[in-house]
């Protein structure tokens, strides 16, 4: 690997280990084996370089979910993606650190609202036949506010956290409520 390529290895091991906030410049050249100065050479600032550790992390995230969900069976792939709220904690709770930060920073707010916006059409992709912005802003972005609010709460309180099948039956409730 090169340089460009071992910050951003030496970046998603610090972004796991010590959080977005905690980690510095120092932390990433020294678990990159490199110079400080090739942070900004390669990527511009730390900021830029944690941003794009954290979305390649996830981009696995991602792919890791696709390759368990589409069972078709929504209390199983909730299963799924409640677990990956343990074994990928330490992802989950930099990414909240991430969002706290883009208020003080324009850049990574807009490189947030872009992931955000890709995000959308994949969790829109595995519950519709056919992905459209309108689905996105609908099925994509209800799915993706369930994701983002259950995660906090497995963050914040695992025991009390709902699990799989109250979340659907939570979302069949409220179907119901809304067809009065």
């Amino acid at each position: 690997m090169g340089n460009r390529e071992d910050l951003l290895a030496g970046a998603k091991r610090c972004l796991l280990e010590k959080g977005y906030a905690q980690t510095t410049v120092r932390d990433i050249a020294s678990a990159a084996g490199v110079s400080m100065a090739a942070i900004g050479y390669h990527y511009g600032s730390r900021e830029a370089l944690l941003t794009a550790a954290m979305f390649g992390a996830l981009q696995d995230w991602g792919a890791e979910m696709e390759r368990l969900l589409g069972s078709g069976d929504y209390v199983t792939e909730w299963r799924q993606i409640i677990g990956s709220f343990t074994t990928h904690r330490a992802l989950w709770v930099a990414t909240i650190e991430a969002f706290l930060q883009a208020e003080r920073s324009p850049e990574l707010r807009e490189q947030l609202a872009a992931g955000q916006w890709a995000g959308l059409r994949s969790y829109t992709a595995g519950l519709v036949d056919e992905v459209t912005e309108e689905s996105m802003r609908t099925v994509g972005a209800i799915q993706m506010a369930l994701i983002s609010g259950v995660m906090v709460q497995w963050i914040v309180d695992p025991q009390h956290a709902p699990r799989a099948e109250e979340v659907v039956a939570g979302l069949r409730a409220l179907a119901a409520i809304s067809q009065q």
